[in-house]
């Protein structure tokens, strides 16, 4: 068995060391990543990061593609979605999405708006709904707005499914778990 020291270092320059058992590759995925604008680079980076270190905890291996959609695409190809885009995403295990849209475009025209890439993707990876779960954790239950007993517990999942036009969104789909 062979044991490998992993030192983290954190957004906040803190570190953290790990250590692992390495494994040979159970499994192996690609993954499309696209950062996209605003904060969405940052959330991908550390994403893809814990990706990495759970898997290697388990055997799993990545290779990931970076893409560029919304706001950064417009401004590096002059268009919301390139193609390229679409295609790596097809071909890949999964998509990770960051963030998409920001002040700098939305003067644009519909057809050049940030969001307009995201609105683009869907149809053409053939998805249409939009999972939010929300979870109120013990340790937090005192910091919601709601009473603590009417946020205590909560466990729900919202589905937001385009049930209109293009940027129609419809109306949320409320599921809760008893």
């Amino acid at each position: 068995m062979k044991i490998q020291t992993v030192l983290l270092k954190f957004h906040n320059n803190s570190m953290r060391t790990f250590h692992r058992t390495l494994s040979s590759s159970l499994a192996s995925y690609t993954i499309t990543l696209l950062p996209g604008d605003g904060i969405g680079p940052e959330v991908i980076s550390f994403t893809k990061d814990v990706l990495v270190l759970t898997g290697s905890f388990e055997g799993i291996t990545y290779e990931f593609r970076e893409m560029l959609l919304g706001g950064t695409a417009l401004d590096a190809t002059g268009v919301p979605m390139p193609d390229e885009t679409l295609a790596v995403s097809k071909q890949s295990d999964a998509v990770l999405l960051g963030a998409i849209g920001g002040y700098k475009w939305d003067k644009n025209e519909k057809h050049l708006k940030s969001e307009t890439g995201l609105l683009q993707l869907r149809p053409g990876l053939q998805v249409f709904a939009n999972l939010r779960p929300a979870t109120v954790f013990p340790q937090l239950v005192d910091a919601s707005t709601l009473k603590k007993e009417v946020a205590e517990g909560v466990d729900l999942m919202v589905v937001r499914e385009p049930t209109g036009g293009q940027s129609s969104f419809g109306s949320p789909l409320i599921i809760l778990n008893f």
